[in-house]
């Protein structure tokens, strides 16, 4: 995706061979025409998945999400991070480890928002060793959902997040994958170089 890649270009900022920093227009302060043509593009990439809800894993994946839901015609639902004292009953719960953090966090859905009937697609900002999504994907296997894809804003294809993904059988649709943060430069994967179309 041509406006995300400019997009990153212009304002990521690489802290390291392994963390980019988008916190200017995805993670902190969020550009609302940047997630609109983010959320038409996933709706494109997934539309004939049948998805009936959009889940994801709060903060950052809420704007692309909820984007891609108004798009699909669906809800959102994101899983929580923090306890709550309204979020009590038939929760799905599962670990989740974060790398750039550091930490674990239990994440959290309440059973009544996933049903067995729910065609779920996984949305997220970041994939990189693929924690997150593996962690949403155990609470839709836990509801007895079929998970139908999973939607990546950026990609850190060097890490082995995205393989390991789609090496389980996962529909993984990128929007932007990187290559290298090597030397405070952001490369990011040639698909034309490979043979493969855009």
């Amino acid at each position: 995706m041509e406006l995300l890649k400019k997009k990153i270009e212009a304002e990521g900022r690489v802290l390291s061979d392994a963390v980019l920093k988008v916190d200017s227009f995805l993670n902190h302060q969020i550009d609302p025409v940047l997630m609109q043509e983010i959320g038409k593009e996933f709706a494109r990439l997934f539309k004939m998945d049948g998805v009936t809800k959009v889940l994801t894993l709060e903060s950052s994946g809420i704007a692309p999400s909820v984007m891609t839901a108004l798009e699909l015609g669906v809800p959102v639902v994101f899983a929580r991070k923090r306890k709550s004292l309204t979020l009590t009953d038939d929760l799905l719960t599962t670990t989740v480890y974060s790398f750039t953090k550091q930490e674990s966090n239990e994440i959290s859905v309440s059973n009544k928002f996933l049903q067995k009937s729910d065609r779920i697609l996984v949305i997220d900002d970041f994939l990189a060793n693929g924690q997150a999504a593996l962690g949403l994907a155990n609470l839709v296997e836990k509801a007895g959902a079929q998970m139908v894809g999973i939607g990546i804003v950026i990609e850190k294809s060097f890490q082995e997040g995205g393989e390991k993904l789609r090496k389980l059988g996962f529909k993984v649709e990128s929007l932007a994958e990187i290559a290298s943060l090597a030397n405070g430069k952001v490369r990011f994967v040639n698909h034309r170089a490979e043979g493969m179309a855009i």
